[in-house]
């Protein structure tokens, strides 16, 4: 089964995957990356594999594996 997966790397911090995720399965977490973007985690449980958080990201965080 497909999942999202995240390269917190890239991130910086516009949450529109969190706006879009359907399921919630994305929060912002605690996590700093070395940009200083508070970045997101995925709850791997939740995730449907929709690709919303894909489409509307622009600094190309996710992929579906």
């Amino acid at each position: 089964m497909e999942k999202a997966k995240a390269n917190t790397k890239r991130c910086k911090g516009c949450y529109y995957c969190v706006k879009a995720c359907p399921k919630e399965a994305i929060t912002v977490s605690d996590e700093v990356n070395l940009k200083g973007y508070a970045v997101i985690k995925i709850d791997e449980e939740k995730c449907i594999a929709c690709g919303m958080c894909y489409t509307v990201c622009p600094d190309y965080v996710f992929e579906l594996v």
